[in-house]
């Protein structure tokens, strides 16, 4: 399966900046942040999206809400849903439908592949993060995710207080 990124829940994440020498230059759009909230994400893909011109200028301008997002396969192609872009605001009769379904772009294998976790473990394919990459194209980083049941939000959430509190004595202590 190639442009997988295993090894992690957070493995193959873009980065945020170019500040040290091989890290990618990005630009990010748009983050789904209750996706790792709800979700257990085992594996995380890159995606192209299928745009119209306005599309991507609003998406200059950050104009764009992702927290509903997910991912359909439908015979060969994969389909983004719930990605609400606002219309730019220069565009007049050229804007597309905010609420469109939008094609994403994916290797074949990759679309198998997608097709069969969901069908046989009955996962999910979440958006995660859209974002501008080195060469300015509009990317989206999809996720497979497993849901996550209320007593697992709890003890990542009792977790993040745990580390929270132990950075806060160290900070202190090293004072």
């Amino acid at each position: 399966m190639a442009g997988s990124a295993t090894g992690g829940p957070r493995a193959g994440r873009p980065g945020g900046g170019a500040g040290k020498r091989g890290e990618r230059a990005i630009k990010v759009i748009a983050k789904n942040r209750t996706a790792w909230h709800d979700f257990f994400i085992d594996e995380t893909f890159e995606a192209g999206v299928v745009l119209t011109g306005t599309e991507v200028k609003s998406l200059r301008e950050r104009n764009c809400q992702i927290t509903d997002a997910f991912v359909l396969v439908r015979g060969d192609e994969a389909w983004l849903h719930g990605v609400h872009i606002l219309p730019y605001s220069n565009g007049t009769v050229w804007n597309a439908d905010p609420d469109r379904k939008r094609k994403l772009l994916l290797h074949r294998r990759q679309i198998d592949y997608l097709r069969s976790k969901v069908e046989q473990q009955g996962a999910a394919i979440v958006a995660l993060q859209m974002y501008f990459d080195e060469h300015n194209r509009v990317k989206l980083e999809i996720g497979l995710a497993r849901g996550k049941k209320l007593y697992d939000k709890r003890a990542d959430m009792a977790k993040r207080d745990m580390d929270r509190e132990i950075r806060r004595a160290l900070k202190t202590r090293s004072r």
